[in-house]
């Protein structure tokens, strides 16, 4: 996948190309829905499959009290789309400049004659521009006056409800890792720095790895067994997430307890795969309390994780390897 960051790096029009629009925040089975028309109608024409997003989120510039945690960071929706086997992905720099241009001026001169539209496959609800102007039956009313197929991708369900990345949120900042899967069609994760902590987690022995993350949508605060990735490693782990009330201390932390480890990972990269939810944060009396709930977590996430398998983005694709 070619991925291009400025409109001044196309040098000319793409051949017939196939384009959906969208910000893609999470990459759901919805959108891989939309990537895999994009990439079948493109292979029928003989055209060029691309996503064209955003970057920012056009709300964290527009109106930044209602823009949503985005549940991947910009290089995790980059490598999910990329598995996703389209051609192009075009992530257009959201200014002021491009937030002024009305609907029409943005399929004029980015749609056609930038980027060569020929086909426009665009989700249900979208809508772009001021107010939402750029509506479904604008851009029909568009593609019959100036020659471009527009296809409109209907909801995508899964036990009867629409998938959407606000349910995903939902399931997420609720700790419903397990429900999640179905809607994204993988365990929800996220990568970390790991730094240094306090070392309560040594003392009460219980050595854990506190990380330190650029993901904007984190889990409820709980107690989590995870699979930890580490140097290409898997390992099962328990990993709290909140505030050690119990020592009164308030600062939101991440601490991951990997099993059978003992390696030095400070400043090393670790990802998170959130497998289910233990429990919820408590206040222990002492700490011989806290240590009795600590070795039953270990002993669920055991059982929980014995017969758990990551389950990743390309499992869930179609396609064969030969044709990606």
């Amino acid at each position: 996948m070619k991925v291009i960051r400025n409109l001044s790096e196309i040098d000319h029009p793409f051949d017939h190309a196939v384009v959906t629009l969208g910000n893609f925040d999470g990459v759901h089975l919805g959108h891989r829905e939309i990537f895999r028309s994009v990439v079948e109608s493109a292979r029928n024409e003989g055209g060029t499959s691309i996503v064209c997003t955003f970057e920012p989120h056009p709300l964290k510039l527009l109106a930044a009290d209602r823009a949503p945690r985005l549940i991947n960071t910009p290089q995790e929706r980059e490598r999910l789309i990329g598995a996703s086997c389209v051609d192009v992905l075009l992530v257009l720099p959201f200014t002021p400049e491009l937030a002024a241009l009305d609907p029409e001026q943005f399929v004029d001169q980015i749609l056609i004659e930038r980027i060569g539209l020929k086909h426009l496959v665009v989700g249900y609800d979208y809508a772009f521009g001021k107010g939402r102007s750029g509506s479904i039956e604008f851009l029909r009313e568009q593609g019959q006056r100036k020659g471009f197929i527009v296809d409109v991708f209907g909801p995508v369900q899964k036990q009867g409800q629409v998938i959407s990345s606000t349910r995903v949120r939902q399931h997420v900042l609720s700790g419903d890792v397990e429900g999640v899967v179905a809607l994204l069609g993988r365990h929800f994760n996220f990568e970390g720095q790991v730094v240094h902590g306090d070392g309560r987690g040594h003392n009460l022995g219980f050595a854990t790895a506190n990380l330190a993350t650029e993901k904007e949508l984190i889990p409820a605060s709980g107690v989590y067994a995870c699979i930890a990735m580490v140097h290409g490693k898997e390992y099962k782990s328990v990993v709290s997430i909140g505030c050690k009330t119990t020592f009164g201390d308030h600062p939101l932390t991440i601490e991951a307890h990997l099993f059978d480890f003992k390696e030095d990972v400070y400043d090393q990269t670790m990802r998170l795969y959130f497998v289910k939810k233990l429990r919820n944060q408590k206040t222990f009396s002492d700490k011989d309390a806290l240590i009795g709930a600590i070795e039953q977590d270990v002993t669920e996430a055991h059982h929980c994780l014995e017969r758990t398998r990551i389950i990743e983005y390309r499992e869930y694709l179609t396609f064969k390897q030969d044709e990606a």
